[in-house]
C-alpha cells in the first residue's frame, strides 16, 4: 500500500509542479502584472465571492460520493445516472442565489458582467470535481492526475496566446481571462465526462425523488463542512474588497501575497485527492494506518517547513520575481500569510483522515469555530492594519482548526508519538530555520542560495531519519522490478 501510494503521489506532484509552476512564473503572473492592482484585485474578490456559495453547487456530494464509490465500486453506474440531475438542479439554484446576494452587495454592472461568467466557470469547476472524485475512488489516480492539470494546461495555450501573440488591439483585460478559464474548463469538463462514461457504459440519467433526498442528506455534513472551511479560507479578500474603500487596491495586494502560497496549497491537496479514497478503503478494511499517515506526514513536513524558511528570508526576493508594483506590501503579506501552509498542509491529512472515517459531526464544530474566527478577527484587524491584518487573522483562524483535527485524529485513531520523536521534529524544524539563516549570509546569488538550501534541507531530512535511505532503496528497487516483469510480460 505504501508503494502504491507513493508511486502514485509522485506521478502526481510531478505532473502538477511542472504545469503549475509554469502557471504561476509565467500565465499567472503575467495577468497580474498586465492589470492594475485595483482591477485584479476586483476579480479575486468576484472569485472569491462566487467561491463562498459553492456549497450549493455540491452539497457534499463529492466528498460523500468519493468516499461511497472507494468503499463500494459497484455501486458507480447506479449513483452516477442519479446524480447528474441533482447536479443540474443544484447548479440552477446555485445561480439564483449568487446573483441575489450579488444584487443586494451592491455590485455594478460591470461586477455583474463577470460574475456571468465565473458563474458558469464554478458550475463547470464544481462538474469537473465530482467526475473527478469517481475516477479518484476507482483508484484510477493517475488518469485523476492528468485531469488535475489538463485546464490549467489548456489555460496556458490560451492565455500565452492572449498575453504575447499580438492576437488583442490595445491592453491586456481581466475579461479575457475570466473568457479563457471558462473555455479551458468546459473543454477538461468533456474529456472528464467522457472517461466516466467509458468506465460506467451506457446508463439511463433520471432523476429520483426518494434517492436525492437521501443523497444530499448524507451529503449535508460534508456541505456544511465545506462552506464553514470556505468561510475561514476564502472571506478575507472578500472582507477586505467589502470593507476598505480603495477600489479593491488591498485585496489586490492581499491577492499577490497570497497567490503563491494558496499555489503551493495545491501540494497538499493532491495529497488529499489521493488519501480520501485511500484512507476511506482502509478503514473499512480494518487496514493499519500509521504507515501511511506517517509517511504523509513527513513529506508535507519538509515541503511546509522549507517552504516557510525560504518564503520569510527570501519574500522581497520573490515578490519581485513575480510583481512588478505593491512589491514591498505584497512581500509583508506573503511572509505572514507562507506560515498558513503548515497548518493548511496538516489539515489535508489529518482533517482527510477524520472525514474518510466519517467524524463530521465533529469536523464541523471545528470549521464553525474557524469561521467565527476569521470573522471576528477580521472585523478588529482590517480598518486598523488593513490586508496585514487579514493575513493575521488568516494564521490563526488556520493554526487553531489544524491543531484541534490533529488533537481529534490522535485521539479516535489512538496514535502516539514518543516524546523522543517529537524531540527530533523540532529539532529538525529548528535546523531547517538555521540552515536558511547561514545560507543566506553567503555572497552568491539569491537563486543559487535557495536552491543550496532546498539541496541541505533534504540531507538534513535523512540525518534526522524524517526519511529512511533503506526505505527509499527498496521503493525504487522493487518498482524497477516491477518495470522490468511488465517489459517481459
Amino acid at each position: 500500500m505504501k508503494k502504491f501510494f507513493l508511486t502514485n503521489l509522485l506521478f502526481l506532484l510531478t505532473l502538477n509542479i511542472l504545469i503549475k509552476s509554469f502557471w504561476i512564473l509565467g500565465i499567472d503572473r503575467g495577468v497580474q502584472n498586465a492589470l492594475p492592482a485595483s482591477e485584479y484585485g476586483i476579480y479575486y474578490a468576484l472569485f472569491n465571492f462566487t467561491y463562498l456559495f459553492n456549497i450549493l453547487l455540491d452539497c457534499g456530494i463529492t466528498n460523500f460520493n468519493n468516499r461511497t464509490i472507494a468503499q463500494n465500486t459497484i455501486l458507480l453506474k447506479q449513483y452516477f445516472a442519479k446524480i447528474i440531475p441533482i447536479r443540474v438542479i443544484l447548479a440552477i439554484v446555485y445561480t439564483i442565489v449568487l446573483f441575489s446576494v450579488a444584487f443586494f452587495s451592491g455590485y455594478n454592472s460591470y461586477a455583474f458582467k463577470l460574475l456571468c461568467w465565473m458563474c458558469v466557470s464554478q458550475i463547470l469547476t464544481s462538474m469537473i470535481e465530482y467526475l473527478r472524485s469517481n475516477i479518484a475512488a476507482l483508484m484510477l489516480f493517475k488518469t485523476n492526475s492528468i485531469l488535475s492539470v489538463l485546464d490549467r494546461s489548456i489555460m496556458i495555450i490560451f492565455c500565452s496566446a492572449l498575453l504575447w501573440g499580438h492576437i488583442i488591439n490595445g491592453r491586456f483585460k481581466i475579461e479575457y481571462f475570466v473568457y479563457a478559464q471558462t473555455l479551458s474548463l468546459f473543454i477538461t469538463f468533456l474529456v472528464a465526462l467522457s472517461i466516466c462514461l467509458i468506465k460506467t457504459g451506457r446508463i439511463r440519467i433520471h432523476f429520483d425523488w426518494k434517492f436525492s433526498i437521501i443523497i444530499l442528506k448524507y451529503g449535508f455534513s460534508y456541505a456544511l463542512l465545506a462552506l464553514l472551511m470556505s468561510f475561514y479560507n476564502r472571506m478575507d479578500s472578500v472582507m477586505l474588497e467589502r470593507i476598505l474603500p480603495d477600489n479593491g487596491v488591498s485585496s489586490g495586494i492581499y491577492a499577490s501575497g497570497f497567490r503563491l502560497v494558496d499555489s503551493v496549497n495545491m501540494i497538499s491537496l493532491l495529497f488529499a485527492t489521493i488519501l480520501l479514497p485511500l484512507f476511506a478503503k482502509m478503514i473499512k478494511e480494518k487496514q493499519k494506518l500509521n504507515d501511511i499517515i506517517k509517511i504523509s506526514f513527513h513529506l508535507l513536513l519538509l515541503i511546509t517547513v522549507g517552504f516557510v524558511v525560504v518564503s520569510v528570508i527570501y519574500s522581497n526576493e520573490l515578490m519581485a520575481l513575480l510583481y512588478n508594483k505593491h512589491i514591498s506590501e505584497s512581500a509583508r503579506v506573503y511572509r505572514i500569510l507562507s506560515f498558513c501552509f503548515i497548518p493548511i498542509s496538516m489539515t489535508y491529512i489529518f482533517g482527510t483522515l477524520l472525514t474518510a472515517n466519517g467524524s463530521l459531526k465533529k469536523l464541523n464544530i471545528v470549521a464553525s469555530l474557524g469561521m467565527v474566527l476569521n470573522i471576528c478577527f477580521n472585523l478588529v484587524l482590517i480598518p486598523k492594519y488593513r490586508e496585514v491584518g487579514s493575513a493575521i487573522t488568516s494564521i490563526i483562524a488556520q493554526s487553531v482548526t489544524a491543531i484541534l483535527q490533529v488533537v481529534l485524529a490522535l485521539k479516535i485513531f489512538h496514535i502516539k508519538f514518543e516524546l523522543k520523536y517529537c524531540l527530533r521534529i523540532v529539532l529538525f524544524v529548528i535546523s531547517l530555520a538555521l540552515i536558511g539563516i547561514v545560507i543566506h549570509q553567503i555572497n552568491i546569488n539569491w537563486v543559487y542560495r535557495i536552491i543550496v538550501s532546498l539541496i541541505l534541507f533534504v540531507v538534513c531530512a535523512f540525518i534526522f531519519n524524517i526519511f529512511n535511505i533503506k526505505e527509499l532503496v527498496f521503493f525504487f528497487r522493487s518498482e524497477m522490478a516491477s518495470k522490468l516483469k511488465k517489459d517481459n510480460d
